[in-house]
């Protein structure tokens, strides 16, 4: 274990203790009757405003690895980094009316989950569950992550220890994630994201203006930047991008656009919003958050020219990439501002994680538990299955960190993107036409996950070594069509997750002409044409957490 930065430290520890009483206290916030309802617990009672929601939801998706990960990519990679800037900026305009047409189906029908309006839609529990499964299997390694990032931030303060000990912080730290989220479910995250964002904001908006200021302005910054990656060996590195992974990262950027509003916790935090307003302002006004991103991945170029080194992990002993944002700031800022940071990004990865669980343990409960196990259970019953099932996701997750390489949770994060893309027919395409049949969904699910698993297994990593899994960025001559190469030599990049949503797309339409040929059952939909324009206000509405 190496010397604690006690300064930091304490700062982090109280402003960590803040959060855990806000944790506990967001039980009786904005509370209904009951908190043994899936309503309730898991959606926070359906009616978060446009601020509760703002905070919510960018709590979600701008997530404590963002924080260290993004600019640990431009300080290794480059330009290639800056990938996440276009897609959180093209990803609201593409969801804005699906999003509205989901949040309304469900608040009609009461669906919970993604795979709860798949079950509705096309009355298959087949196809819900693939949709269920897929969404619990991809969140499973990004609630790991959050701890990779939480982590990062725990080592430089001084936990770097190779044993139990030096896991012990981050044990306690979801140890009490654990309990305040079981018993204040949604409302936990959404009451801390308060503090999360004000927090991010501070210390992001005095690092671009202190740091560049310090180190001799930007045009030093992205001169040291340059320098690094013109000595760069690897073809890929550079402040712009080059011929070869030009397609790749606008397929990233789109594929990852998406991906972003089909998992299951990003569904979450918009059907607990009130109504469709909430989401049309917050649809609107999200991509300020991708301002915050721009500026944050830009600290991968000054941690260049300040010439900051990752902390090696004692765990491993290797360099850990994911500590240069906390090394950064642990170098470069007064003590007792970096304790502010740090606290930024460890709470970071709190919300986050928590709304993964939930929606995870969501999932678990409605379309496995209640489809299989025990189709008669009560919503008290749900509620606690549920409870139950977010302590054991979080507690898998904390597995990951404790018994497997950090590096196989990223590894499988990048896996479920691209797992997450195959959900999108039957969620999002479904949400306006029932035109693919049943089982044309299924083929295409089927198709689409198989051989973008084996396009992701034949992808090396030279860096670290890794023979397969190594990234999702796929040569074109490696598109193999049954022994014909369509792009033979190219060395060209694109990002899996398109390749096999376009095979998922084709399948899903020739299997869908066939089996109207044969005139195969297509199940029955319950939704009606009304029920994908409810609002708030409407009368006649379902009631929130009837038993």
């Amino acid at each position: 274990m190496n010397d604690l930065h006690w300064t930091e430290l304490i700062i982090f520890v109280l402003l960590f203790a803040v959060v855990t009483v806000l944790g506990f206290v967001a039980a009786r916030w904005k509370a209904g009757a009951t908190l043994d309802h899936l309503d309730e617990w898991g959606l926070g009672g359906r009616k978060f405003g446009s601020w509760i929601t703002w905070f919510l939801i960018g709590g979600d998706l701008y997530t404590a690895y963002t924080f260290v990960a993004v600019p640990a990519l431009l300080f290794s990679a480059g330009a290639t980094g800056f990938f996440a800037l276009p897609y959180t900026i093209i990803a609201y305009p593409i969801v804005f009316l699906p999003l509205l047409r989901l949040w309304s189906v469900s608040r009609a029908r009461g669906y919970v989950t993604p795979a709860d309006f798949v079950r509705g839609r096309y009355g298959s529990s087949v196809l819900a569950l693939l949709v269920a499964i897929t969404g619990i299997v991809a969140t499973m390694p990004y609630i790991a992550l959050q701890l990779v990032g939480l982590e990062s931030v725990l080592r430089t303060l001084g936990f770097n220890g190779s044993g139990i000990l030096g896991h012990l912080p981050l044990l306690i730290a979801f140890v009490v994630l654990a309990v305040y989220t079981y018993q204040s479910g949604l409302r936990a995250p959404a009451l801390i994201a308060f503090v999360k964002d004000i927090l991010i904001y501070i210390v992001i908006i005095v690092a671009v203006l202190y740091l560049p200021s310090k180190l001799g302005g930007w045009d030093v910054i992205f001169g040291a930047a340059d320098k690094k990656f013109t000595e760069s060996k690897a073809a890929s590195d550079g402040i712009l991008l080059n011929a070869n992974n030009q397609l790749q990262y606008a397929t990233l950027a789109l594929g990852s656009a998406l991906a972003l509003f089909l998992y299951p916790h990003s569904v979450t935090g918009v059907l607990a919003s009130r109504g469709r307003n909430v989401i049309k302002r917050n649809m609107s006004a999200l991509p300020a958050y991708s301002l915050l991103l721009g500026l944050l991945a830009l600290l991968g170029y000054v941690a260049v020219a300040a010439g900051t080194k990752a902390l090696t992990n004692q765990a491993t002993g290797r360099a850990d990439t994911n500590t240069i944002v906390p090394k950064l700031f642990e170098e470069q800022f007064p003590s007792w501002f970096a304790g502010i940071a740090f606290a930024a990004i460890g709470i970071g990865a709190l919300v986050p994680a928590a709304i993964m669980s939930i929606a995870a343990a969501n999932l678990w409960t409605r379309n496995v538990y209640k489809e299989y196990i025990k189709r008669d259970a009560t919503p008290r019953q749900q509620a606690k299955q549920a409870k139950l099932a977010s302590l054991i996701v979080k507690f898998g997750a904390v597995a990951f960190i404790l018994f497997i390489d950090p590096q196989f949770s990223i590894d499988l994060q990048l896996i479920g993107g691209v797992m997450i893309l195959q959900t999108l027919p039957a969620v999002a395409i479904a949400l306006y036409t029932r035109w693919f049949h049943l089982w044309g969904l299924v083929a295409g699910w089927v198709v689409g996950m198989g051989w973008g698993m084996l396009l992701l297994y034949d992808i090396p990593n030279p860096a670290s070594g890794k023979l397969h899994f190594g990234g999702s960025a796929l040569a074109l001559e490696k598109i193999n069509l049954f022994g014909w190469h369509p792009f033979g030599g190219s060395q060209v990049q694109i990002y899996v997750g398109v390749v096999a949503l376009l095979a998922n797309l084709i399948v899903a339409a020739i299997v869908t002409f066939i089996a109207r040929a044969v005139k195969a059952a297509n199940g029955t939909d319950e939704t009606e044409g009304v029920d994908y324009h409810v609002d708030e206000d409407d009368k006649d509405l379902r009631p929130i957490a009837v038993h």
